[in-house]
């Protein structure tokens, strides 16, 4: 079912926007981002990632195609729209209770992970999908090894949905 709560909406889209403003992470820190480059196609990559992610139970709760909303802005960005060429970028966020629950039970603050969130983008005839590490939000923390295993399960079902499995 992918009818949403209005009030719920607005505020995982808010925390979503806070968090790829860099709040909770270090901005620009590559070693804080999963990468993963693949041939397909945005649309089939972000259809197989969603798929996937509500397969393993990981709820899509907001989605936004941030792309045409920044194509929708070309004219006031002038000569600084979209410097990296990029074609379409589309964001989801998603949750998954049993997670949310171990996070909280290993390190409350943590729980600014929950939701998580991924993006996608197209660059030079590849999709791009990138995702705070959140190992990387956690490092130091007595939920490190419990965001790490979050880590591992998140990437090998990006890695999974990608290559088709």
């Amino acid at each position: 079912m992918r009818a949403r709560f209005v009030t719920t909406r607005f505020l995982i889209a808010t925390f979503a926007c806070l968090s790829l403003l860099g709040f909770g992470a270090r901005a620009g820190d590559p070693a804080g981002v999963y990468s993963r480059t693949t041939s397909l196609p945005l649309d089939q990559a972000y259809t197989r990632l969603y798929e996937a992610l509500e397969a393993e139970r990981f709820w899509v709760v907001f989605e936004s195609d941030m792309g045409s909303r920044m194509e929708s802005m070309r004219e006031r960005w002038g000569a600084d729209y979209n410097r990296h060429n990029l074609t379409g970028v589309r964001s989801m966020v998603f949750c998954n209770l049993d997670w949310t629950h171990r996070v909280a039970n290993a390190a409350p603050e943590l729980l600014a992970l929950c939701p998580l969130h991924l993006s996608v983008y197209g660059q030079d005839g590849q999709t791009v999908v990138v995702m705070p590490r959140p190992s990387a939000i956690a490092a130091g923390s007595d939920g490190a090894t419990t965001a790490s295993e979050l880590e591992t399960q998140l990437i090998g079902v990006i890695d999974a949905a990608l290559r088709g499995d």
